[in-house]
């Protein structure tokens, strides 16, 4: 299944177990029902699943973003991309090389974080389907997470960029979030204000 990116990239969650103090599964259905646009599975982490667990709620995830239409992505695993039959994979500079992605998955999505300039210099953005920009704000959500960069970040990769999809990424929530879109993003992605949410619906909605 082919998804227009920019448009898939509005409303990007990401989540895995160890980010929700409920049933992930109901967490994603509610989501996915309020109009989330893209998700991504990031089992990473103190507490996060591994082995069979991980697989299974993997299968689970899927099946729900199978049956609203929205793309799922696997952060930084080419294992499950392959045992899940995912729509792609995201990954970050320290993780598999974009080049050797795009050799084993010619026609799934690939996405790839970029915090610096160098890291653009030093990154195959020709061979991506989409880049995450951030941290834009600081966010505890990941515990090896860089300084943040601000919105002037967004604004020169748009400005070096004009046509590629770019989503906003780290300490997103609903009042920033319009922020990063009218610095020029496509898009934004978020952990914590969904996970976190006493309204999902009403969360998915103010973003």
């Amino acid at each position: 299944m082919s998804f227009p990116m920019k448009p898939s990239l509005r409303k990007y969650f990401i989540m895995g177990s160890q980010n929700c103090d409920h049933n992930p599964g109901d967490i994603l259905e509610a989501a996915a029902k309020a109009g989330i646009t893209a998700f991504q599975f990031r089992e990473k982490g103190p507490s996060s699943l591994n082995g069979n667990a991980k697989l299974e709620l993997g299968k689970e995830l899927r099946a729900i973003c199978r049956s609203y239409h929205i793309p799922f992505i696997v952060n930084d695993d080419v294992e499950l991309v392959e045992l899940l039959d995912a729509d792609g994979i995201h990954v970050g500079q320290d993780d598999r090389s974009a080049e050797e992605l795009r050799q084993a998955f010619p026609n799934k999505i690939i996405g790839l974080s970029v915090s610096t300039t160098d890291e653009v210099d030093r990154s195959p953005i020709d061979l991506v389907d989409y880049i995450g920009a951030g941290p834009i704000f600081s966010t505890t959500t990941k515990t090896d997470a860089k300084a943040a960069v601000g919105l002037e970040w967004i604004q020169t990769l748009r400005a070096q960029f004009p046509m590629l999809p770019i989503v906003g990424i780290g300490g997103i929530d609903t009042k920033n979030a319009k922020s990063v879109l009218e610095a020029g993003a496509d898009g934004v992605s978020f952990i914590s204000v969904i996970t976190q949410a006493e309204d999902i619906a009403k969360a998915v909605k103010a973003i």
